[in-house]
């Protein structure tokens, strides 16, 4: 089938739309979602997945959207698949009051953003422009994010129901819809509901470069620090003050280089202090420890409690204790043992003809929970770039490529069943 004369496509005008409500989480917030604005997009994506025909389409209490496209093959065996984006936005920069402008056949010279000209979208900085050329970009104004991180592939998901359910002649089996909250924050799937999803496998659509797919994460710890010092009234303190907050400070300025976030990448794992608080007698540092291989996160704990125990040795009577915490581990470890959803995945982008290629992400998506949730979540590029930032892009045409490889995925599974 040939999707280029036979689609026509809805991706473009979906997003433009998605991108110009605020669907911010919060970190801060203890509700679910963590925002209710997030809620406002799911109730439209709910109104538009019923327009479509999707009958069961929902939005729960927890602001997840959930529906179903009814197979529609003979054969009886073929596996339910689900298509996964999240709806918020990052708490890194604005997402409110967006301005998304179309820059039609870019010409591969930078961008300027009109509402702060500051803000320039530089060829130099963004290896991917060179394969733009040509091609409709989006980008926000200059001073918000954009929200292709993911209304990019929210509107390629929806637009692939909409071309379901007008394409009868595309074969396939019972394709499940989730879109959710809090992603950004590290909370997607914490109320994600895998047994209404009665899926085999899903694909989160939340990947940078067309052609892309992931299928490594890392894997990823968290670790606090909880520095007991020695108070003592300033004027007198000579002697007997040991200070949390100063011992603290020696601590993150003695760990070593080679495992900071700014001097390390491709596979290589990272120490991180994210955030201090304190007082003279008593400093917290939370940490995030994250490496590809499982067992080097306590490696990396280790090192946090040698570069305390040493600075400490100047501290007689301070002490410190370093609690871990397990957040996510690398999909990988799942997905190897089902090869073919990975495999299924590169099939469909070189059918909807790009040249695929897999990757591994430096971070995590809501598919590394959900595949030690029983759902084994690999990772397909929905075009997205330069994310959680003001410069954020995507191309329209990469979109439209998003949307051709889910439906392939879809018939691949289906000739395969």
């Amino acid at each position: 089938m040939d999707f280029n004369t036979a689609l026509t496509f809805t991706v473009t005008g979906r997003f433009l739309r998605y991108v110009q409500i605020d669907t911010q989480s919060d970190p801060l917030s203890p509700t679910i979602p963590s925002t209710e604005k997030q809620k406002n997009l799911g109730r439209l994506l709910v109104q538009e997945l019923l327009e479509i025909g999707l009958t069961d389409a929902h939005l729960d209490e927890y602001g997840y959207v959930y529906a179903t496209v009814p197979a529609n093959t003979d054969k009886p065996d073929v596996p339910v698949i689900c298509f996964c984006s999240h709806m918020d936005t990052a708490p890194d920069c604005s997402g409110t009051g967006v301005k998304p402008i179309i820059h039609k056949n870019y010409d591969g010279s930078d961008i300027i953003l009109p509402d702060d000209t500051t803000q320039i979208i530089k060829l130099k900085e963004h290896a991917d422009l060179k394969n733009q050329v040509g091609n409709d970009l989006v980008t926000a104004s200059g001073t918000t994010l954009l929200g292709a991180d993911n209304k990019a592939g929210v509107a390629e998901i929806m637009d692939a129901c909409y071309q379901l359910m007008r394409h009868p002649e595309i074969k396939h089996g019972t394709i499940k819809i989730l879109f959710t909250p809090d992603e950004e924050i590290g909370r997607g799937v914490d109320k994600a509901d895998i047994a209404k999803l009665g899926a085999f496998a899903a694909y989160t659509m939340d990947g940078e470069s067309a052609g892309n797919m992931e299928n490594e994460t890392f894997s990823a710890d968290g670790a606090k620090l909880i520095i007991q010092g020695v108070s003592a009234h300033p004027g007198f303190a000579q002697g007997k003050m040991e200070s949390a907050i100063k011992i603290a400070g020696k601590i993150i300025a003695a760990l070593p280089d080679n495992l900071s976030p700014e001097h390390t990448g491709d596979m290589q794992g990272f120490v991180h202090p994210v955030d201090m608080s304190g007082h003279i007698e008593t400093a917290v540092v939370d940490f995030i420890i994250r490496d590809f291989e499982d067992d080097k996160l306590a490696e990396h704990a280790d090192t946090i409690r040698q570069v305390a125990d040493e600075v400490l040795k100047v501290y007689p009577n301070s002490t410190y204790t370093l609690e871990t915490q397990q957040q996510y581990r690398n999909m990988k470890n799942v997905l190897a043992q089902h090869p073919q959803i990975v495999d299924y995945g590169m099939e469909a982008m070189r059918r909807a003809g790009l040249s695929p290629k897999l990757c591994s992400i430096r971070g995590g998506t809501d598919g590394s929970r959900l595949s030690f949730m029983g759902l084994p979540t690999p990772n397909i590029f929905a075009g997205e770039h330069a994310f959680h930032s003001k410069q954020e892009w995507v191309s329209v045409q990469d979109m439209q490529k998003a949307v051709e490889t889910i439906l392939h995925l879809c018939m691949v599974w289906e000739e395969k069943a």
